[in-house]
């Protein structure tokens, strides 16, 4: 494993925030089905923040989202979804209500070993810019599944 990386600061967060401003034009439609926009609320704030993240995987029969914390319990969406889990979430132009919870051990690790398995080269190269290293192997997966959260969130149902 090399150095784990930290989330990113200041100028260093522009181009992780970019996306945002394709949701805040109507333009979030072009990053597809494989991006949510998160809009939750800051744990020390109270006001509302928002996040472009990957979408792992989407349930439709359970219109669940999983996400994966790239950076680690570090990440302040992370940490402020863990303390206020309702959210909202912009899928495309689809806009809806949702619950945050993070994956127990067992989950987590189903969750990314399908991941791994459709998308290996997204994985390898982002755990690379997170700075753990995978190679296709049963011990580095275990190894991100111990370093990186896996998070469902959950479509309220219409009305509530």
């Amino acid at each position: 494993m090399t150095e784990k990386a930290s989330p990113p600061r200041g100028w260093k967060a522009i181009p992780w925030r970019m996306p945002i401003c394709l949701y805040k034009l109507g333009l979030g439609w072009t990053l597809g089905k494989r991006f949510l926009l998160l809009t939750h609320t800051g744990r020390k704030s109270g006001l509302p923040r928002q996040a472009v993240l990957e979408i792992m995987r989407h349930d439709p029969q359970t219109d669940t989202y999983y996400v994966s914390s790239g950076f680690g319990e570090k990440s302040h969406w992370f940490q402020n979804v863990m303390q206020t889990p309702q959210v909202t979430l912009q899928v495309g132009n689809r806009r809806l209500s949702a619950v945050a919870r993070r994956l127990p051990r067992p989950e987590a690790e189903r969750e990314l070993s399908a991941y791994a398995q459709e998308h290996p080269l997204a994985l390898k190269e982002l755990s690379r810019i997170l700075g753990f290293r995978y190679d296709g192997s049963q011990a580095s997966l275990q190894m991100l599944v111990d370093n990186i959260p896996i998070v469902a969130f959950h479509v309220s149902p219409k009305g509530e």
